[in-house]
């Protein structure tokens, strides 16, 4: 009996047709057919796929690099120093790996390909308003105490900053 129910139900799986609309990717790495395997998504709410991001993160950076270089921002600020050595590296690495985004994001380790580009944009937001409020002037490295404590389970003070007693 158990086997007449389980040869029922077999036959009844494979009349039944599987539907998967061609040309259609289930999963952002799904193999379309006549296309291959390709990204078809990000998978982020928002951020559409750019067939063309990365070449558009060499054209993103090199635009702030551009807008750096043509503004009065020192060259020894340390926003300009850190902003550039950022630029230059996501420009190399994309222009070393042209045709693999999957290279590209391994190797800056800051999202996919489509996030770097906003990344830039973003960047670009911030140089404009760094630039507009000149606060590299508001900044003097001397007037910071800072306070390195690499490991602060073994730092001698309280919750509230007062040192403990200790007792021996």
């Amino acid at each position: 009996m158990l086997s007449r129910v389980s040869q029922f139900i077999a036959r009844k799986a494979l009349i039944q047709p599987v539907f998967r609309p061609t040309g259609v990717a289930l999963f952002s790495t799904d193999i379309v057919p006549g296309y291959g395997k390709g990204k078809t998504s990000t998978g982020i709410v928002g951020l559409p796929y750019d067939p063309n991001g990365v070449s558009n993160i060499v054209v993103q950076y090199q635009a702030l690099l551009d807008r750096m270089a043509a503004s009065d921002l020192p060259e020894t600020a340390q926003y300009r120093v850190d902003v550039e050595k950022i630029a230059r590296y996501r420009i190399k690495v994309a222009m070393e790996n042209p045709e693999d985004p999957d290279m590209v994001e391994d190797l800056c380790q800051c999202g996919q390909v489509e996030e770097l580009v906003e990344q830039a944009k973003d960047e670009m937001e911030v140089l404009d308003m760094y630039l507009k409020e000149r606060l590299w002037e508001h900044i003097n490295d001397s007037d910071v105490d800072i306070d390195y404590n690499p490991d602060p389970s073994k730092d001698h003070k309280g919750m509230e900053g007062e040192e403990e007693e200790e007792s021996s």
